[in-house]
């Protein structure tokens, strides 16, 4: 990613997922994301909500790593900044609610918002 976690506030949902597991999200629409998974049957996905988000959770510790939507052949996907080293960097979260907005109004959002070029690696 192209931010500096100073400068950056995180997106806190208020959803009761994202709430039960401390998620904060980051995403940069400029950047480039590889996600690599390591033996493949570590990585768990889960829907919620209005199932068109698949969250990414590590089979190993539990944590919440990621979010993505797909669309066509695009994949769309924010972090949760609660897993990386440099999470305590960040400027304070601030809040949002996704739940408030129309279908088309919250993968609209997701568009402009998140990172557009993701890859989800298993090896």
């Amino acid at each position: 990613m192209s931010l500096v976690p100073a400068g950056t506030a995180p997106r806190a949902c208020d959803c009761s997922f994202c709430r039960a597991h401390g998620a904060a999200w980051i995403s940069d629409a400029k950047a480039r994301l590889v996600i690599r998974i390591h033996p493949p049957e570590r990585l768990h996905r889960y829907r919620q909500g209005s199932e068109a988000a698949q969250f990414l959770l590590c089979g190993n510790c539990g944590v919440l790593v990621a979010v993505v939507f797909e669309e066509g052949d695009r994949r769309y996907a924010a972090v949760n900044a609660g897993c990386m080293d440099a999470r305590d960097a960040f400027a304070p979260a601030v809040p949002a609610s996704p739940q408030a907005l129309a279908p088309d109004e919250k993968t609209a959002r997701w568009r402009q918002l998140w990172i557009d070029d993701v890859r989800v690696v298993t090896a």
